[in-house]
């Protein structure tokens, strides 16, 4: 959501990048690629438009959700090729030889999106965490983007000054429903009131600015745009630690079992190792300055 209104990459995330640009190889890591079977499958076939049986026979059919938001992608128009997850679509794409031309998008919820059962998409993005219980039900590629969840308020909140996850205990939360922003709230700050949850982003946001909600859980890309450009004296609370110990990342969700997830990854690895990832999050998602932590 962000073009040029962010312009220094955040230490963590610049960090991260570059270890895992060191650590990964043409093929995904068995703890990042999630099937097995799927590796296999494709393994010594060529990540070619001609050998990759997609969808539809020389297209690349793409899912997201609707709508999309910044810094993501930038007006709702995931066929614009602008924002960091519609970049990042085209440049999975191209290496794996379809022109723009070639690539169909097609609108899923979040939360069908991940849900067991067959796809109407060759890879989705999304926003998706990778975790354990997801695996369950659908393939990730590698990696594309290291994440932190984010709580925002209003500037009169009761929790704007808030400096620990203690203060956050009494708060009313919210986040969008399926998301890693919710398990957030739940599996890290664990408030006694019931979080509320919304259908998207959208919704989340006026239920802020109706003071419906003493605060929000989102991304550290999508909370820095939505207090800078969206909602008015609004501020970020504060970062929150891993809710595993771990860095949270996102990757591409294929169908379970998808023979295109070495491929999908292989183009993933090759777009962080040849520098792609990195530049595409300076110019979509690097920001003038970082945020609190909240212990």
């Amino acid at each position: 959501m962000l073009r040029s209104m962010f312009r220094r990459l955040p230490p963590a995330v610049l960090a991260v990048t570059l270890l895992s640009a060191a650590a990964l190889t043409a093929c995904a890591p068995a703890d990042e690629t999630p099937s097995s079977s799927a590796s296999a499958s494709a393994s010594g076939a060529a990540c070619t438009k001609d050998s990759l049986k997609t969808l539809t026979a020389g297209k690349l059919t793409i899912g997201t959700d609707e709508p999309v938001y910044e810094p993501w992608f930038v007006d709702n128009k995931p066929d614009n090729q602008k924002g960091f997850e519609g970049a990042v679509a085209y440049a999975v794409a191209g290496k794996l030889g379809y022109a723009a031309g070639d690539v169909v998008w097609t609108r899923v919820t979040f939360n069908n999106a991940i849900a067991p059962g067959a796809k109407p998409y060759d890879f989705d993005i999304n926003e998706f965490s990778i975790t354990e219980d997801r695996k369950k039900a659908v393939d990730f590629s590698s990696p594309y983007y290291d994440v932190r969840q984010t709580v925002i308020a209003l500037k009169s909140s009761k929790i704007a000054g808030a400096k620990s996850i203690a203060d956050l205990k009494s708060a009313k939360l919210g986040a969008q429903v399926g998301t890693s922003s919710y398990t957030a709230i739940t599996g890290v700050i664990k408030p006694s009131a019931q979080p509320s949850v919304f259908n998207n982003n959208d919704d989340a946001k006026k239920a802020l600015q109706n003071g419906q909600i003493d605060g929000l859980v989102v991304d550290l890309p999508t909370a820095f745009y939505m207090t800078g450009a969206e909602i008015e004296n609004s501020l970020i609370v504060g970062q929150l630690p891993a809710t595993t110990g771990q860095v949270e990342q996102f990757g591409l969700v294929l169908d379970k079992g998808s023979a295109l997830t070495s491929c999908v990854s292989q183009a993933v690895d090759a777009l962080r190792t040849d520098g792609t990832l990195t530049k595409l999050q300076q110019t979509w998602l690097a920001q003038s300055a970082g945020a609190p932590e909240l212990s």
